[in-house]
């Protein structure tokens, strides 16, 4: 118990650590954003008096270091600040489009886990035989397909004709499971490359578990064969495996701009898009510090995860 308050500590002040360095840095990047907001709110033909009247009442005609400040007292406070483009309250906008991406986040990962644990412990079971081979050809093919290019090629065959699925999210909002038809596209995308990666993972620790001496042991006292892969070399596996369902996890609620651009989806990743063409800066700022409180946190999940289950291999061992 000692051992996991200690490494509990350690990951939640490296984590404390990696977060005011990225509050620091995304301050930085988007101070040397090119552009500025108060021109593209002054019009296409601004006139300088109103771009000056602008950037006052934004208060960007403050020194860096005082908005710094203002921003990181605001943060202690619960406060992200407000929307440069819309005056909106950036968490309460935040709030909204967190849904969609939400949903293609759990539906993504409700279907990656059954299908990458089956498929590695598949190929695992059958390793060196045709089963396996087509497995590993298969997924090396797929997550060697950028997502653009398998939502540009998906897109041909299943919505561009008669009575296809929805090629976009357009028109529906963020209540994306008024129809569902609208979400599987996306998530067919999503789940290509986890998938693949996750599946290669769980075969790789499988094959090495059952090598091990304490899965043959177990063999020696008559364990079937099937209970050997799920009781005693599947355990083994899960460190690995656990920690690529953070870094998915991860990716999927902070690194979706791709598929979400590709199919207009009205989530975090459109909002940061948009957010950067109109250098609306609190809202950049904003998404930065959720992504990285949200990594800091499935990280360290996936830690004490892997603390747990690891010493329990190595006793079985």
């Amino acid at each position: 118990m000692s051992g996991l308050r200690s490494l509990v500590a350690r990951r939640l002040l490296l984590g404390a650590v990696q977060t005011v360095a990225v509050v620091l840095l995304v301050f930085a990047l988007t101070e040397a954003l090119p552009g500025d907001a108060a021109v593209a709110l002054a019009g296409d033909q601004p006139d300088p008096a109103r771009i000056a009247a602008i950037r006052e009442a934004m208060h960007l005609d403050r020194p860096a270091h005082e908005r710094l400040a203002d921003w990181v007292t605001g943060l202690f406070h619960g406060d992200l600040g407000t929307s440069l483009t819309s005056g909106r309250p950036v968490g309460g906008y935040l709030a909204e489009s967190f849904g969609p991406t939400l949903l293609l986040a759990t539906l993504t990962l409700a279907l990656l886990v059954p299908i990458g644990f089956g498929l590695g412990m598949l190929a695992a079971r059958h390793e060196g035989r045709p089963a396996d081979r087509l497995i590993s050809s298969v997924t090396l093919a797929v997550y060697a397909v950028p997502e653009f290019a398998l939502g540009m090629l998906l897109v041909t065959a299943l919505a561009l004709r008669p009575g296809g699925l929805p090629p976009t999210a357009v028109g529906y909002g963020t209540d994306l499971l008024g129809r569902p038809a609208v979400l599987v596209l996306p998530v067919l995308v999503l789940l290509s490359r986890p998938v693949c990666s996750l599946s290669r993972l769980v075969r790789a620790g499988l094959i090495d578990a059952l090598a091990s001496p304490y899965v043959a042991h177990a063999r020696r006292y008559g364990v079937s064969g099937a209970r050997v892969h799920c009781a005693h070399a599947l355990p083994g596996a899960l460190v690995p495996a656990v920690q690529q369902l953070a870094r998915t996890l991860d990716w999927l609620l902070c690194g979706v701009v791709v598929v979400e651009a590709l199919f207009v989806i009205p989530g975090l990743g459109t909002v940061l898009l948009d957010a950067v063409a109109e250098r609306d800066v609190p809202v950049v700022q904003g998404l930065a510090v959720v992504f990285g409180v949200l990594t800091v946190l499935l990280h360290l999940g996936a830690d004490l995860v892997a603390h747990r289950r690891a010493p329990r291999a190595g006793v079985a061992a």
